[in-house]
């Protein structure tokens, strides 16, 4: 068929065969049940289908209809995402949804910047480790771990992920940390997590780290920068996040191995609001902003996965 039906009787079918109630669908629609009616049977005779089985004052979708319903739904779903966008677009106000760790650090530290590049945006932000859904939130863009395949999202690679041991410069001294393998005797945060098995491993450390009874297990390295600074422990931490503090020696990496859990950083959107002006701004500046950083880490870490 080279023309598509009148765009009236496919919203009619569509919220019809959603509710599989013609008289709910006027309601829905502020249409008389005839009109529904009228709509439904202009389409089937333009279709030369049957959409609705009708029977004893009830009616049902037809197999013919039940393969149209999910398409004609998500078309209709992404035209009311495209205007809500607009509207949305429309506020200049970019919501931004980062991990808790990379948020209240690195980002923080430097999203003044962006608002000095871009008065004219405003920008909320919000830290948690949940992902984010776009669906049933305002947030424009998020910073997230994985790999970088989520259906419906455009990711934007950012760096790999990496940690190595992080702790106070008296506790390195007070505990003779010299090799890798001097972990295994002192209190490590969050012991038992296999991310200590995989840093070891890749230090060379041939035995596995017995599993510990006791042991302070926390949310985030911004709790346990607090706990290491404090004198207690050494963490698993990523240092580009704490640079500034591993600079001015409140903190000390004793170790320059970095192990890469097959996981990296990305900047995450919903794949139509690719070109939406907020978000393409900020994306650049964040671009921006890690080339400055990137004498910091071996250059693997700023490859995309493969």
């Amino acid at each position: 068929m080279s023309r598509l039906p009148p765009l009236a009787a496919v919203r009619t079918f569509e919220v019809a065969g959603r509710l599989q109630n013609f008289s709910r669908a006027a309601e829905e629609l502020g249409l008389t049940q005839a009109a529904v009616s009228y709509q439904i049977r202009q389409l089937e005779d333009r279709l030369g289908r049957a959409l609705f089985v009708r029977e004893k004052g009830r009616v049902r979708l037809s197999e013919t209809g039940q393969r149209l319903l999910p398409a004609i739904s998500n078309a209709f779903a992404t035209m009311g995402d495209a205007f809500a966008a607009l509207g949305s677009d429309e506020t200049d106000v970019l919501t931004i949804d980062a991990m808790t760790t990379f948020g209240g650090t690195w980002l923080s530290a430097r999203i003044g910047g962006f608002q000095l590049a871009y008065p004219d945006l405003a920008v909320r932000m919000s830290m948690n480790n949940e992902l984010v859904d776009f669906d049933s939130t305002n947030v424009d863009v998020a910073i997230r771990v994985g790999r970088g395949h989520w259906p419906g999202i455009r990711s934007d690679f950012l760096y790999r992920s990496h940690i190595t041991p992080i702790c106070a410069p008296s506790f390195l001294e007070t505990n003779r940390i010299e090799r890798p393998e001097d972990l295994l005797r002192v209190d490590r945060l969050a012991p038992n997590d296999p991310w200590w098995a995989g840093w070891l491993a890749a230090a060379g450390v041939d035995t596995v780290p017995p599993r510990q009874h006791r042991g302070i297990e926390l949310d985030s390295q911004l709790q346990e920068a607090s706990a290491v600074q404090g004198g207690y422990g050494i963490a698993l931490m990523t240092p580009l996040l704490w640079r500034a503090e591993l600079d001015a020696g409140r903190l000390v990496q004793p170790f320059a191995t970095l192990y890469q859990p097959g996981t990296a950083h990305f900047l995450v959107h919903r794949e139509n609001r690719v070109g939406v002006r907020k978000i393409e701004r900020f994306r650049e500046w964040l671009h921006a902003e890690l080339v400055k950083d990137r004498h910091l880490l071996p250059e693997a870490l700023w490859q995309l996965l493969p």
